[in-house]
């Protein structure tokens, strides 16, 4: 029954934050106005990380416990595999979508991949040749190449999560703290750079793969240290909450994100923290009987990510075109709903799509 448990609340979450993901990138969206980003130092990101690496600790344990570690070695190489091309497919979506939508006069809207486009035109070979080596990610299909490294690296960390856990996070927090200066090694393009350092964001990935191998937060939240940590956990969060709603510019320099800046992590791990808590308390489980819609979303991970992608770019793009960019609350909770159901409806109808794409979401 734990076992069941635990997947009910797993696929939730990430169907969750994959909803919050596609409204976050909304500009004119309300409900974005109302999610994690707005109150804290990080955002779904590191949700969405995290439960990544959890997911994946899971299935590499279920492997090796069906089959054994070649087996679960091996799977995860040809998730790299299946990952980098949905980069592809996700690059290309954004290529064409935007292509689309300026050729319908929406040629101001703010996160069409304007850049992209105009390489594509003067250089279409080197563009693409670009692209397929990691050097150009359109918008949004930045996330991936991130994932494809995460795969790649998993017969590596896993055996140590479960044998050496100390080594890899000690490794993991080393990697992170020397990300900014790694960064310039990575492929890009003269005038692109990756939004997701994977150097950096491999930290949250590797405490989501450690969350599942190792029972630290069980072993002090059945101690009478656990509600010392819960009550810290909360203070912490309340004071940076206000920080954040009061505007601390250290949010505004442009590495903050895409190095994974330590406030970032900080603000994480105190939220994760109480959700284990709730997670604990059943309250998350509840939720997600209540609401198995959100799960379904969460088990169809990858393909209702490329189509998130797709999604919050078209109903951005017609949102700001048709309000000038101004916030406007009726259209832009209009706008909510349609990505909201247009999402659901992928996930609803994801069976035929992922025989037509050949996608998995293991």
């Amino acid at each position: 029954m734990q076992r069941s448990q635990r997947f009910v609340e797993l696929d939730f979450l990430r169907g969750l934050v994959l909803l919050v993901i596609v409204v976050d990138h909304i500009g004119g969206s309300i409900l974005s106005r109302f999610t994690l980003h707005t109150y804290a130092f990080c955002d779904a990101a590191e949700v969405f990380v995290f439960l990544g690496g959890y997911a994946t600790a899971t299935a590499y344990l279920s492997l090796a416990e069906k089959h054994d570690e070649t087996a679960a070695r091996q799977r995860f190489l040809r998730r790299a595999l299946e990952i980098y091309r949905a980069f592809l497919v996700t690059a290309g979506l954004m290529l064409v979508i935007s292509a689309a939508l300026v050729a319908l006069g929406m040629d101001e809207a703010p996160n069409l991949a304007y850049a992209d486009l105009d390489s594509l035109t003067s250089a279409p070979f080197q563009t693409l040749f670009d692209i397929l080596l990691l050097r150009r990610q359109p918008y949004l299909a930045s996330v991936l190449p991130m994932y494809a490294c995460f795969a790649l690296a998993v017969p590596l960390a896993l055996p140590l999560a479960r044998k050496e856990p100390w080594r890899l996070a000690a490794a993991s927090v080393v990697l992170w703290a020397a990300a900014s200066r790694i960064l310039p090694y990575l492929p890009a393009a003269g005038d692109m750079h990756w939004d997701f350092n994977p150097f950096a964001w491999q930290l949250v990935f590797v405490l989501g793969v450690l969350a599942r191998c190792q029972p630290v937060y069980q072993r002090v939240s059945a101690s009478h240290y656990g509600p010392l940590v819960s009550a810290a956990a909360l203070s912490l969060i309340a004071v940076l909450c206000v920080a954040k709603l009061s505007g601390i510019p250290a949010a505004l320099r442009p590495e903050f994100k895409p190095n994974l800046a330590w406030l970032r992590v900080v603000n994480f791990l105190a939220i994760a923290w109480l959700a284990a808590d709730l997670i604990r308390a059943g309250w998350t489980r509840k939720a997600a009987l209540w609401l198995p819609w959100i799960g379904t979303v969460g088990r169809k991970g990858l393909l209702c990510f490329i189509a998130g992608t797709a999604i919050s770019l078209i109903v951005d793009s017609i949102l700001y075109t048709v309000t000038d960019g101004l916030l406007d609350v009726p259209l832009g909770l209009a706008a909510d709903a349609v990505a909201i159901a247009a999402l659901l409806a992928v996930a609803k109808v994801y069976g035929p799509l992922a025989r037509v794409l050949a996608f998995k979401t293991s």
